[in-house]
């Protein structure tokens, strides 16, 4: 009954010149090809577009068929005759048709797909769609650009294979289909290359600038948090081949090494929103910053390089792309910033990097995100790791360098354990100053200044010695060594001149800080012990709320093991307070009685 409907139209619109199809003509056409091939009969229906007397019908109606189509052949098995057919017909259409109708019909077809589909109906249509877009003359970069913008939009929203298992099982086709994609872009590529080695007219451009918006966005998504490793079992890892595949175009369109050196940015559209604006550099951003990571970090593409650039000149280059990488929260980001950042240092000599640097914004910022990684990453392996590159980037600066980086990460990381280890460093600088290092910026009035930010207690005696504990126990043994390693008629670091104000500011405030503590403390837990056995009797718990969430609710016991802790700290602070107070008595004494 369908092929029969379907023949009697066809034989109706062979006698008609191709000016007086209607619109009753396409719809009756679509209605019965669907039909067709909904009822299985997908061979008859071949036959039919095959039929050399029906070209001109099929060239500007066949395109409606494209929906119908592609539901059958989701419909049928791999193995089924029925869908060989279907995808036989899917390309006859692509050969015959009108381009310009079949290229909205693929594109509109693409747009409407969603969920587990995506990836499938991409892959299907993607050949057909190469086929009529290498036909086009008219707007050929723009459809191009268009098909690719469409794809990748289609794309985004899928989650990216990150283990072994996801990436082998490859759930919903992303690995085969990204790859597909970049089989798709290659003709228009060796087109571009083609046209710009002949010359560079407007419209080569414009293809140029459509290829290099795709591998942007490639590089956005999937590859930003895409795992790129080698994984052992894998023999050809699907995200690091197409990983290739986009930097292998951007080397033939002669836009990787602009990209990468020169931070060149491909034609944008000229928001008049600014947020828009913010959205699109941001894009770019993220983009360039996960090309760094594949070029210096996993080696993709390095061979294209001359071996020209400086250590402190590829720093220089990816110190912005480090910062975009290390503001992101998501593991798959924050450790491919952590391992560019990491490659970059390793590339340096120790005491080798200007302090000159330090004037770029990105010098100062970096270190200042990894100390935010450090203390409020919850995965305990990132902030392991950060600690060590920020010892890596702290060993790279020359004395000077160092000198300026103590006394901005001081004033700015705002977290006692941070300061800890950046008052461990200063001592260390200092034992190199005073063991023949010739150092004038850890010895003198430039070390005085900086023990001025060292030797000191926020809040003075009121300052909560608890929080601090790390900061004030670092501090301590950096003035015992100073006390100890310089003598007073040497007085090399300064500190003998400068120890009437570090009594005033830092020692005295402290002895009455320490008092008050333990004085509290104590009372608490006596405190605690006589109200323990009514506690007990009541079953009572303390109730603790921080950032508004309630904490696992604290026994009388456990309140008390705190406190004892807390004390036990104070003691630890008061022995090396007293021990440092001692070591002053005795050599000023020393020093009084030769005089």
């Amino acid at each position: 009954m369908a092929v029969d409907e379907l023949q009697a139209i066809i034989q109706r619109c062979q006698i008609l010149e191709e000016a007086d199809f209607k619109g009753e003509d396409f719809n009756l056409f679509q209605v019965a090809g669907q039909k067709c091939l909904e009822d299985g009969h997908a061979a008859q229906l071949l036959e039919v577009i095959q039929n050399e007397k029906n070209k001109v019908i099929i060239k500007n109606m066949g395109w409606n068929l494209i929906s119908p189509l592609v539901r059958c052949i989701f419909m049928y098995k791999q193995e089924d005759d029925k869908r060989e057919q279907c995808l036989r017909i899917l390309d006859q259409l692509a050969q015959l048709c009108n381009p310009k109708e079949l290229f909205l019909g693929l594109l509109e077809q693409i747009e409407q797909t969603s969920g587990e589909q995506v990836c499938q109906t991409v892959m299907l249509l993607l050949q057909p769609l190469q086929t009529v877009l290498l036909k086009l003359q008219n707007k050929k970069a723009y459809s191009v650009g268009l098909s690719l913008a469409m794809i990748m939009n289609q794309l985004t929203p899928l989650p990216v294979p990150y283990t072994k298992q996801q990436i082998q099982e490859d759930k919903l086709g992303l690995c085969q289909c990204c790859n597909a994609v970049v089989d798709f872009a290659k003709p228009f590529v060796n087109e571009v290359v083609k046209n710009t080695e002949k010359s560079s007219e407007y419209n080569d451009m414009e293809l140029k600038e459509e290829l290099i918006k795709f591998c942007m966005k490639s590089l956005k998504y999937p590859l930003l948090t895409a795992q790129l490793e080698q994984l052992e079992g894998i023999e050809e890892h699907p995200f690091r081949h197409f990983a290739t595949e986009i930097i292998d175009i951007l080397w033939s369109i002669g836009e990787l090494m602009p990209l990468v050196f020169v931070h060149h940015k491909s034609k944008s559209p000229h928001w008049e929103n600014q947020e828009f604006a913010d959205i699109e550099q941001k894009n770019s951003a993220d983009s360039l910053a996960c090309l760094s990571y594949l070029i210096f970090v996993q080696h993709l593409g390095v061979e294209c390089f001359p071996v020209v650039f400086s250590p402190s000149y590829l720093l220089l280059c990816n110190m912005t792309h480090i910062e975009v990488l290390l503001k992101r929260t998501e593991e798959s980001v924050l450790s491919k910033g952590l391992d560019l950042f990491e490659s970059c240092l390793l590339r340096m000599d120790d005491n080798s990097l200007l302090h000159h640097y330090l004037e770029f914004r990105d010098f100062i910022n970096v270190p200042q995100d990894l100390v935010k990684i450090m203390t409020l990453c919850p995965m305990e392996h990132m902030g392991k790791k950060s600690l060590n590159i920020l010892q890596l980037f702290i060993d790279k600066f020359d004395t000077e360098g160092k000198y300026t980086l103590f006394r901005c990460l001081l004033k700015t990381s705002n977290h006692a354990g941070v300061e800890g280890y950046i008052i461990k460093n200063i001592k260390d600088q200092i034992h190199l100053a005073l063991t023949g290092y010739d150092n004038i910026w850890f010895t003198g009035h430039h070390l005085i200044s900086l023990l001025d930010l060292v030797l000191s207690l926020p809040e003075g005696a009121e300052t909560d010695l608890l929080q601090n504990s790390d900061r004030i126990m670092a501090s301590l043994n950096l003035l015992r060594y100073l006390v100890i390693k310089d003598c007073e008629s040497d007085n090399q670091t300064g500190v003998w001149t400068t120890l009437g104000k570090i009594e005033q500011n830092f020692l005295k405030p402290l002895r009455v800080g320490l008092n008050m503590s333990k004085a509290h403390y104590e009372a608490e837990i006596k405190n605690k012990k006589e109200n323990r056995k009514e506690a007990q009797s009541s079953n009572t718990v303390c109730s603790v709320t921080v950032s508004g969430e309630k904490m696992p609710a604290m026994t009388t016991g456990m309140q008390l093991q705190v406190l004892h802790s807390a004390l036990f700290t104070f003691d630890l602070i008061e022995s090396v307070l007293a021990r440092v107070e001692e070591l002053i008595e005795v050599k000023t004494k020393a020093v009084m009685d030769e005089n």
